[in-house]
């Protein structure tokens, strides 16, 4: 590549990158700016005095914590969940040869392509029988059901790994809970944190399935509370700008923290894909 044509190419990643950030960054200058600089024309890029105490402020406006309670559990147990129930149906569909294993595959694939809209009302039907409305539990058991793309996703994985490593660990007497657990497992890791920050990001971010199965405040998740303040405080652009702010920030230091593996376990799985 010629000199001036790497320099296009630079050029055209910093304008896109800047034109991505640009809405982080203004809602981050509007969580700090006071009254009289949010709707100034020219726009102010960054606030004389900033006003930090915007971020307290609006965190004791509302039930916050117990907002953030609530979306932890949700969004590490449902990870959990997944995590577990996906590697080892993916290892059943990996390892072990039974009739009808690819039209079963198939099928779970199938599922996929079902969209939200169509299982929401069934969902809450059965919930409903269930008594589990106004809980979180609709938010977490599904995920230890394991998701067809998950499920897909680890057995690509497996499916790379040679099959003498499992010969090998029967030989010396494992059974298949000890193959799964002390040799897929741990070569999974990639993979398996892949998986556990999507799961993680989804729940976190889930507005439309706190918004159908959760009716009580106390119950609610940061998005759906979120979304309350806003209705409240609509007025209030500082406030619903830092709570914004404060909502984006497990998901980016999770991502930050895990871009390695990320990226290792999505190459693996493209390659062995």
């Amino acid at each position: 590549m010629k000199p001036y044509q790497k320099w296009f190419v630079w050029s055209l990643l910093v304008c896109l990158s800047a034109a991505f950030m640009l809405p982080l960054y203004w809602v981050l200058v509007s969580a700090l700016k006071g009254p009289q600089e949010l709707f100034t024309w020219p726009p102010v890029w960054w606030p004389s005095q900033p006003q930090w105490h915007n971020f307290s402020d609006a965190w004791q406006s509302a039930p916050f914590d117990t907002y953030l309670w609530n979306s932890l559990k949700v969004s590490v147990l449902s990870t959990i969940g997944q995590l577990f129930s996906s590697s080892l149906v993916a290892f059943g569909f990996a390892r072990f040869d039974f009739k009808g294993r690819n039209v079963l595959f198939m099928v779970l694939l199938a599922g996929m392509i079902i969209p939200w809209d169509a299982i929401m009302i069934p969902l809450y039907m059965e919930f409903n029988l269930l008594g589990w409305i106004n809980t979180l539990k609709p938010l977490i058991v599904p995920a230890f059901f394991g998701a067809p793309f998950f499920i897909f996703l680890l057995r690509q994985f497996i499916m790379g790994v040679p099959r003498e490593l499992d010969e090998a660990a029967r030989m010396d007497g494992a059974n298949a809970w000890q193959i799964y657990w002390r040799i897929h497992l741990p070569l999974m890791i990639p993979a398996l944190v892949l998986v556990g920050t999507f799961q993680f990001l989804a729940a976190w971010n889930d507005y439309i399935g706190p918004l159908i199965f959760l009716n009580d405040q106390s119950t609610y998740t940061l998005p759906l509370g979120l979304a309350s303040f806003s209705g409240i405080h609509g007025s209030n652009v500082s406030a619903i700008s830092a709570m914004t702010v404060l909502l984006c920030l497990p998901p980016l230091i999770l991502f930050f923290a895990a871009q390695r593996q990320i990226m290792e376990g999505t190459t693996s799985a493209a390659v062995k894909g």
